[in-house]
C-alpha cells in the first residue's frame, strides 16, 4: 500500500451470480463449497490492478448464523483471497457488513450485544490485513464495530456508510454527522460505498473532502438499476465519472454493486500512477448526535436541567429507573431552546455508571440533540460516553494531574470533546493571570494527546459575586483571553454567579450579555428562564444576520416563547409526537374514561402519527424519532387490545400484511424497518424471512387470507425473481395487492414487473396500507 492513489476490488455478489452460483440465506458459505470459484473472482480483480480485495466475509456473524459456522466461513475466505493474492503486495480485508438486524431504539439489538457480535466477527478474522465495515446505514452499529476491532486489533481500519439521494442513511445520518462523529477516531479510511453511482455520490464526497482528514474512501455502485435487470453504466462510462471523484482527493478507489474485474481494470488503466490530489479540509467544530452536527458558531445553549442536585423528582425517577420523567424534563428544554443538554446522574445510593448509559440512551432515542456528558466519576463519563451515538462532550476536566492523565485519553478514545476547567491543585484561580496559566497548561496537554484546541471548552468559572464582586471582570477577561491567544472554545455556567443574591434573574442575564460580547461559545443555562432566552436571542440579532432575525421574529413576534417554555406532555398526540411510551399508555388510559377505542385510535393515535410521518417526508424527523414515535404509538394499541380481549370483543387489527424478501436475496434490513412501522401502526404482520420462493409466499398467502403483500429486493439479480413472484401471485389470486421495494427498485421497474405500489422509503408502507384497507382514499405511493 505505498502507492499514492490505491485501488481496491468490485462487486463479489455480481461475480456470483453470472457463475450461476445459488448464493442461499447464507452465501458466505461459497467460501467453503465453492472456494475455488470465490478465489478466482478474487484472482481477476487481483489481475484487474486492485491493491486491495475484500475477503467475502461480509454478512458472516453470529446474527446471521445463529446456528453457528460463521468462523469456519471466515477461515475459509481469507484462505480464498489470501491463495488468490499469493505471489503479489495485494493486501487482504476482512469485510464486515451490517449485523442484518436493527439497533437500538429501532430494534432489539442492544448495543453491548452488538459490540459482542463484531467482536467474534474480529477474533475470527485475524490474519487480515486490515478490517473494513461497509455499507453501513447506522452510525450507533457502526460505532459499536469500530469499537470492537479497536479494542482486539491494532490494525487499520476503513469504515464507510452508505448514503440516499438526499444525502442521508435510511436512518437519517448525514455527511457532517458522520465525519464528525468518526473523523477523530484514528481510522485509515472515511468514506462511501453502495447506493448510488459516482455521479450522484458527487456532492456527498465533495463535502466529506471538505471537512474530513481521514483518507477517503469511495466504492460506488455501477449507477443506477435498469430496466433489463443490471446497472446504467458501463465500464467506460464509470471510469469517466470515477474521474471526477479522483479530483476531490479521494486515496481508495474501487466499485460496488454492479461492477467487475473490467471496470477496476478501466479504473486502473485511467488513473494508475496517479497522486492523489493534496485537500486541505476545514474540520467540523461542535458536538454532534446520531443525525444531528450542531456548529459553535455564536452562542449555542446547553441546557442544565438534568441534574438531579437539589431536585427531588429526578433523585427519585433516577433511583425509580423511571425514564419518563428524565425524558420530559429533557424534551422540556429542547421545546425551551436547549441546543446541547447536559446530562448528570450523581445521586447518593446509585450505580452512577450505569444510570448514566441507560439515561443517555433513553435521551439519544427521544431526541437529536448533542449530550454533554457530566460527572466527577471517570467510569460513568466512560459508561455513558460508550454508549453513545455522535460525538459528544465531557464535563468535566481540570488542571489537575490525575484528572488529565485520566480523561484526556478517554476523549481520545472515543472522539469526545472536553469542558474545562480552569483549576488545579491550588485551587480556584483567583485573577484571570491564574485562570489563563492554567488553560495553557491543558492545551498542551490536549495537544500531546492528540486533541486540538478547538475540541476544548474553556471554564473560566464564573464565581459568585457575593463573594468577591471583582470576580466578575477576571472571568470574563480571562475567557476573552482564552479564546483569543490559545484557540479554545469556551463555556460558562451562567447562574453561579448570582448565587446567594437577591433578583437572581437580573444578574444573570447582565452576566450572560458581557460574557457573550467577549466571546462566550456555550452558555449553561436553564433555558425556560424567559429572561436568559431574550438576552440571547436580542443579543444574537444585534450582532447576527438574517438568520438570527428570524429566529428572534420567531420566538417573539406571537410570544412563543412563552408556548414553549411552558409546555408539557398533557395530550395523548403530544405523547405519540415525542415518543413517550408511558405517556402514550396513561394517556389512553385517561381518553377511555372520555371516549371510544375507536375514537381514540382515529381522533389520536393515527392522527399523531401522521404528523410524524409527515415530518419525516419533508426531513424534520428521520428514521429513529419516526420508529420511536410508532412505538410508543404501539404502547397505546397495545393497551386497547388487552382492554378488548378482557371484554371478549374482536381484535383491533387495522389488517394482515404479508412481507418477505424474494427468493434468491438474503438482504433483509429494508424489509425489518418497514415491519415495524406497520406493526406500530397497528397492522398484523406476516414475515416470511428472506430468501423465499414464490410457492411459500402464495401458500401462505392463501392459508391467512392475505389481502396486502410487501416484497423486498436488495441485488438486482434478484429482481427476475421478484418478477415470477408477482406473476405467480397476481395469476393464483388477482385481486392481491403487491407493494415493492427496495434500493435497486424504480417504480418505473415496478410497474414493469406488474407490482400496485412502488415503495419509495419505508414510510410508504404506510399509506399504502391505509388505501388497501380502506383507511384513507388515493394511493399515497404513487
Amino acid at each position: 500500500m505505498d502507492k499514492s492513489l490505491i485501488f481496491l476490488d468490485g462487486a463479489m455478489g455480481t461475480q456470483i451470480q453470472r457463475l450461476g452460483l445459488a448464493p442461499g440465506p447464507q452465501p458466505e458459505k461459497l467460501n467453503i463449497s465453492h472456494g475455488k470459484e470465490i478465489e478466482a473472482i478474487h484472482r481477476s480483480y487481483i489481475q484487474a490492478g486492485a491493491d486491495m480485495v475484500y475477503a467475502y466475509t461480509f454478512g458472516a456473524n453470529p446474527y446471521k448464523y445463529p446456528e453457528g459456522g460463521f468462523r469456519e466461513v471466515i477461515w475459509a475466505a481469507l484462505k480464498n483471497a489470501r491463495k488468490a493474492a499469493q505471489g503479489t503486495r495485494t493486501q487482504v480485508a476482512l469485510d464486515i457488513g451490517p449485523l442484518g438486524g436493527l439497533l437500538e431504539p429501532l430494534g432489539e439489538i442492544s448495543f453491548e450485544r452488538a459490540y459482542d457480535y463484531f467482536a467474534q466477527v474480529i477474533e475470527a478474522g485475524r490474519g487480515a490485513d486490515l478490517i473494513v465495515f461497509e455499507t453501513m446505514s447506522d452510525l450507533y452499529e457502526l460505532k459499536a464495530g469500530i469499537l470492537a476491532a479497536r479494542d482486539l486489533t491494532d490494525l487499520p481500519i476503513f469504515a464507510t456508510m452508505t448514503f440516499q439521494e438526499d444525502g442521508r442513511t435510511f436512518s437519517g445520518v448525514d455527511i457532517d454527522s458522520f465525519v464528525n462523529a468518526l473523523d477523530g477516531m484514528g481510522l485509515a479510511g472515511l468514506g462511501i460505498n453502495c447506493s448510488l453511482g459516482p455521479e450522484k455520490l458527487y456532492p456527498l464526497v465533495q463535502r466529506m473532502g471538505e471537512i474530513c482528514q481521514t483518507d477517503l474512501v469511495v466504492k460506488p455502485n455501477a449507477g443506477m438499476p435498469n430496466m433489463q435487470g443490471g446497472y446504467d453504466l458501463g465500464p467506460e462510462a464509470f471510469v469517466r465519472e470515477m474521474k471526477g471523484l479522483h479530483q476531490l482527493g479521494v486515496r481508495y478507489l474501487g466499485g460496488c454493486c454492479g461492477t467487475d474485474p473490467s471496470y477496476i481494470r478501466g479504473l486502473t488503466q485511467a488513473l494508475g500512477g496517479k497522486k492523489v490530489i493534496k485537500r486541505t479540509p476545514k474540520p467540523l467544530e461542535g458536538p454532534s448526535s446520531g443525525t444531528r452536527f450542531v456548529p459553535v458558531k455564536g452562542l449555542v445553549v446547553v441546557g442544565e436541567s438534568l441534574n438531579p442536585s437539589g431536585r427531588e423528582d429526578l433523585q427519585k425517577a433516577l433511583l425509580e429507573g423511571d425514564m419518563e420523567v428524565l425524558l420530559r424534563e429533557g424534551l422540556g428544554q429542547v421545546q425551551a431552546g436547549a441546543q446541547i443538554l447536559d446530562v448528570n446522574v450523581a445521586c447518593p445510593g446509585l450505580d452512577e455508571a450505569q444510570a448514566q448509559a441507560k439515561l443517555v440512551k433513553a435521551l439519544q432515542a427521544v431526541l437529536d440533540v448533542p449530550l454533554q456528558i457530566d460527572s466527577s466519576q471517570p467510569h460513568a463519563l466512560e459508561a455513558g460516553l460508550r454508549v453513545y451515538n455522535g460525538r459528544a462532550i465531557i464535563n468535566s476536566l481540570s488542571g489537575e494531574r490525575d484528572k488529565l492523565e485520566t480523561l484526556l485519553p478517554l476523549a481520545k478514545k472515543y472522539n469526545a470533546q472536553l469542558v474545562a476547567l480552569t483549576l488545579d491543585e491550588r485551587g480556584l484561580p483567583k485573577t484571570a493571570q491564574d485562570r489563563f496559566e492554567i488553560a495553557k497548561k491543558i492545551v498542551q496537554a490536549a495537544g500531546d494527546h492528540g486533541i486540538p484546541p478547538s475540541d476544548i471548552y474553556m471554564d473560566c468559572l464564573a464565581l459568585t459575586l457575593s463573594s468577591n464582586q471583582a470576580q466578575a471582570q477576571e472571568t470574563l477577561g480571562a475567557l476573552e483571553r482564552v479564546k483569543k491567544d490559545l484557540g479554545v472554545k469556551t463555556i460558562l455556567g451562567i447562574s453561579n454567579i448570582s448565587y446567594g443574591l437577591p433578583q437572581r434573574h437580573l444578574l444573570n442575564q447582565s452576566f450572560l450579555t458581557l460574557a457573550m460580547d467577549r466571546g462566550l461559545d456555550l452558555a449553561i443555562v436553564n433555558p425556560r428562564e424567559r429572561g436568559i432566552m431574550e438576552a440571547i436571542r436580542s443579543y444574537q440579532v444585534l450582532k447576527g444576520g438574517r438568520e438570527d432575525l428570524v429566529t428572534y421574529m420567531k420566538a417573539f413576534g406571537q410570544e412563543v416563547q412563552k408556548e414553549e417554555a411552558d409546555k408539557k406532555i398533557d395530550s395523548l398526540r403530544e405523547a405519540v409526537l415525542k415518543g413517550l411510551e408511558e405517556e402514550v399508555v396513561q394517556g389512553v388510559k385517561r381518553a377511555l374514561e372520555e371516549k371510544s377505542m375507536e375514537a381514540i385510535i382515529e381522533e389520536d393515535l393515527i392522527p399523531a402519527l401522521d404528523q410524524v410521518g409527515r415530518d419525516y417526508e419533508v426531513g424534520k424527523t428521520f428514521l429513529p424519532q419516526l420508529i420511536q414515535s410508532a412505538k410508543a404509538a404501539q404502547g397505546g394499541f397495545a393497551l386497547l387490545k388487552e382492554v378488548l380481549k378482557s371484554q371478549g370483543r374482536p381484535d383491533l387489527s387495522r389488517g394482515k400484511i404479508l412481507v418477505a424478501t424474494v427468493k434468491g436475496d438474503v438482504h433483509d434490513i429494508g424489509k425489518n424497518i418497514a415491519k415495524v412501522l406497520m406493526e406500530n401502526y397497528g397492522y398484523d404482520l406476516v414475515d416470511l424471512g428472506k430468501d423465499v420462493a414464490p410457492d411459500q409466499i402464495l401458500e401462505r398467502v392463501q392459508k391467512e387470507d392475505i389481502r396486502l403483500v410487501g416484497l423486498s429486493a436488495l441485488m438486482t439479480t434478484s429482481l427476475a425473481s421478484m418478477e415470477e413472484t408477482i406473476k405467480i401471485l397476481k395469476k393464483a389470486q388477482p385481486d392481491l395487492a403487491i407493494m415493492v421495494g427496495g434500493a435497486v427498485l424504480t417504480e418505473a421497474y415496478s410497474k414493469k414487473m406488474g407490482a400496485d405500489y412502488y415503495l419509495p422509503d419505508a414510510k410508504a408502507n404506510i399509506g399504502v396500507a391505509e388505501a388497501v384497507f380502506g383507511h384513507k382514499k388515493g394511493d399515497p405511493a404513487s
